[in-house]
């Protein structure tokens, strides 16, 4: 092993904003913040930070021209529920067509998809 999982880190304009939707998103609180570093810890000790940068422009998912920068994947039980919670949140679905017999792709406030994914194997 070369070394230890430490933080996933989301370029954004909002930092809190963002960390907000994440913590309320994965169930985590927002321990450390900085004007411009804002960092989500889940219940299992996971670190996700958001990061200021003012001239953060998202990505252009889905087109297949321009890269997604990073996505999650984000278990769930109940898909249904799941959706309406993330849409409260601020999420924004993701309309093209995709086969989604075992997930669901949204934005989150900032441009960066990520996955609702269940009925895994």
């Amino acid at each position: 092993m070369i070394g230890r999982w430490r933080t996933v880190v989301f370029d954004t304009r909002d930092p809190r904003g963002l960390a907000e939707f994440y913590a309320e998103l994965l169930g985590g609180t927002v321990t450390e913040e900085e004007p411009d570093w804002v960092v989500v810890v889940d219940p299992d000790g996971r670190r996700l930070a958001c990061q200021l940068s003012p001239e953060h422009v998202a990505p252009r998912f889905p087109d297949s021209a321009a890269s997604q920068q990073v996505h999650l994947d984000v278990l769930v039980d109940d898909p249904d529920d799941a959706e309406r919670r993330v849409l409260a949140i601020g999420a924004t679905r993701v309309t093209e067509p995709h086969h989604e017999d075992r997930f669901r792709v949204f934005l989150d406030p900032a441009g960066h998809p990520f996955c609702l994914v269940f009925d895994v194997d």
